[in-house]
C-alpha cells in the first residue's frame, strides 16, 4: 500500500513539474543553428551561463522528417501564449509552435527562410520570408490549417514581423521598408490585410525589428539601430548602440532602462548576448545564435 503512495505521489509530483511554466518574466530566448534555449540573465555572465531550459530540433519527432531538416539552421524564437510557447522561424525553411512543457511541436509550415513571425488574434501566424520563388515574403497561416497560405504579399527580403496588439496593426520589416498592414475579416476563411502605410528605413539592410511599447519599435540595420516612433512617423538613431554596427536583435524596456542584444561576431554568428542594467556579456558556449529575445 505504502508503495502505491509513494508510486501515485511521484506522479503527482512529475506531472506538477511537467506543467511549470518555466520561462519566467525576465528570461531571455535565443536560438541558431538547432538548439533553443532559456537563460536566467541574473545568474549569467561570460564564465557561467545559467541555463534553465534547451531544446534541439533533433527532438521534433512528432513531425514529419522533411519539416525537420527544414527547422536548420533557426532564426527567431519569440515567447507566446503568456511565456507557455515559443513562435520558432528557420531561415532553412519552416515555422513551429513548440509547447515549452510538453516539448511538442502543435504547429508546423513549410515558409521558405522564414527570418520572423508573431502571433496574430484567432490563432493565425504572420511570416516575414526572406526569399520566395514566387516572389512574396508576407505570409499568414492558420495554427489549424497549417498547409494552407491565406494571405500573401511581397516584400524584398522579409526580417521582422511583429502585432501590436493595442493599435491592431501589424508591422514587417524588410530590407529597405517598414510596412503596416490592418486587418479584416480576421475571423473568416479568408482573412485580409490591407497595407496603410510604408516607410523606407534610413539603412539598407533592416535586420530585426521589436516592439519597445505601442507607439515605439526598434529596428537594427548593418551599420545602426533607429526606433521608429508610430505618431510622428519618424526614425531616429537609438543613442545606446549608435555607430554599433551589425546588430543582430535587439530588446530595449525604457520602464526598466534594461537593453539586451546581440552582434555579429565570428563571421557574422555570434555566441554572446550583451546587456545594459547592468553591464554585462553572457558567453553561451555550443550554440550560435542568432536573435535574443526576453520573456515579459
Amino acid at each position: 500500500m505504502k508503495k502505491i503512495i509513494l508510486f501515485l505521489g511521484l506522479i503527482l509530483f512529475n506531472n506538477a513539474v511537467f506543467g511549470q511554466n518555466i520561462l519566467k518574466k525576465g528570461y531571455l530566448i535565443t536560438c541558431g543553428e538547432d538548439k533553443v534555449v532559456i537563460i536566467n540573465p541574473d545568474q549569467s555572465d561570460e564564465n557561467h551561463s545559467e541555463i534553465v531550459w534547451t531544446w534541439s530540433t533533433t527532438e521534433a519527432s512528432d513531425i514529419p522528417a522533411e519539416y525537420q531538416r527544414l527547422l536548420v539552421p533557426l532564426d527567431e524564437c519569440k515567447p507566446i501564449f503568456n511565456n507557455k510557447k515559443l513562435l520558432l522561424t528557420s531561415s532553412g525553411g519552416a515555422t513551429i509552435v513548440l509547447d515549452i512543457a510538453s516539448r511538442k511541436v502543435e504547429f508546423y509550415a513549410k515558409t521558405p527562410m522564414a527570418h520572423s513571425a508573431d502571433l496574430l488574434p484567432n490563432n493565425r501566424v504572420a511570416v516575414a520570408n526572406s526569399t520566395h520563388k514566387q516572389g512574396n515574403s508576407i505570409e499568414v497561416y492558420d495554427m489549424n490549417k497549417p498547409e494552407v497560405v491565406l494571405f500573401t504579399d511581397s516584400l524584398y527580403s522579409g526580417h521582422g514581423a511583429v502585432w501590436n496588439e493595442k493599435q491592431k496593426l501589424l508591422y514587417i520589416l524588410g530590407y529597405q521598408l517598414l510596412k503596416v498592414y490592418s486587418l479584416a475579416d480576421w475571423e473568416s476563411e479568408t482573412p485580409k490585410l490591407t497595407l496603410e502605410n510604408s516607410w523606407t528605413i534610413p539603412d539598407k539592410g533592416g535586420h530585426d525589428l521589436s516592439m519597445i511599447d505601442p507607439e515605439n519599435f526598434l529596428i537594427s540595420t548593418h551599420h545602426n539601430v533607429f526606433i521608429f516612433n508610430t505618431k510622428t512617423q519618424k526614425f531616429t538613431v537609438f543613442q545606446p548602440l549608435k555607430d554599433r554596427q551589425n546588430i543582430k536583435s535587439g530588446n530595449y524596456n525604457p520602464r526598466t532602462n534594461k537593453l539586451v542584444y546581440t552582434i555579429a561576431e565570428e563571421s557574422w554568428w555570434t555566441h554572446n548576448i550583451y546587456l545594459t542594467s547592468p553591464s554585462k556579456r553572457i558567453h553561451i558556449p555550443d550554440i550560435k545564435l542568432y536573435k535574443v529575445r526576453v520573456a515579459k
